[in-house]
């Protein structure tokens, strides 16, 4: 795997835009992932893919009752989403951080591989955040490949730590990216009923 940055800076880009497009009367509205609501899943995505990708570049991992704290409920959650967005993505701007091992507990793991999680993270959840919210997703085509291959590499993995449900079946037609949602175990046609 090599240096995602250009994907994650636009995977992040994207799912900032749809942060801000969520109002607070849809926190509480279901998501693809049948144990969250919106507030759930957006707190998870702030959480992860911000604050946590930024602390990964520098070896440091967020604090246990940060998992507990509702973003959402803050004043300009989003905007402060959008922000901390560009300072995780201006800590992996560094070559040096894309070189070494980021510690995940008491292992360690290639800066790459972390990446390539965050890179997941941002877009699957994003993906989730904007169909729950009545809002397309579009992710630029090498943040797309970028996932659709991840997705291939990992959803075994992902499976075995319930990262990801069982896998969806398809049309035959469909999209990479389609067929990547239904391979990570999300039905790439969920819709907010």
């Amino acid at each position: 795997m090599t240096n995602l940055l250009p994907q994650l800076t636009a995977a992040s880009a994207e799912a900032a835009r749809v942060a801000r497009a969520v109002s607070d009367d849809q926190l509480s509205d279901p998501t693809p992932d049948t144990e969250w609501d919106v507030r759930t899943l957006a707190n998870h995505l702030v959480l992860w893919t911000s604050y946590n990708f930024e602390l990964r570049a520098r070896g440091e991992s967020v604090p246990d009752d940060w998992q507990q704290r509702d973003f959402t409920s803050e004043p300009g959650w989003a905007q402060a989403y959008t922000e901390q967005l560009d300072r995780a993505l201006a800590a992996w701007s560094d070559p040096a951080v894309w070189e070494g091992e980021v510690k995940m507990g008491d292992a360690s793991m290639p800066a790459a591989a972390v990446a390539g999680m965050i890179l997941l993270e941002l877009v699957l959840h994003g993906w989730e955040l904007a169909v729950a919210t009545g809002q397309e997703f579009h992710v630029p085509g090498s943040a797309e490949a970028a996932t659709v291959g991840l997705v291939e590499e990992y959803a075994e993995m992902y499976r075995q730590y319930q990262g990801f449900a069982e896998p969806l079946p398809v049309a035959p037609d469909a999209t990479p990216f389609d067929r990547a949602l239904a391979l990570s175990g999300r039905d790439p046609e969920w819709t907010a009923a």
